[in-house]
């Protein structure tokens, strides 16, 4: 059987939302979306790379659907997601 090891981008208040735009999901009147896509740097994207190698992903509907948008558009990013 294989291990799920969840990433999650938290804040100190318990707000658990990827790195994207403050657009990204505005459901229930949330409208801080994107908070965490400042703080991000090289050093932080190197992290995050490491951490994704290799590895599958288990989305949940709402990801899913957003990824689904995006990565027939940008599949020369990370070719294996297709």
């Amino acid at each position: 059987m294989r291990k799920i090891i969840v990433l999650s981008f938290t804040a100190l208040d318990g707000v658990m939302q990827a790195p994207g735009g403050p657009e990204e999901d505005r459901s229930g009147g949330f409208k801080y979306g994107g908070w965490v896509a400042p703080y991000f740097d090289d050093v932080a994207g190197k992290v995050m790379e490491k951490q994704m190698k290799p590895a599958d992903l288990l989305l949940g509907r709402k990801t899913f659907e957003i990824f689904a948008s995006y990565w027939p558009e940008h599949a020369d990013n990370w070719p294996r997601y297709q």
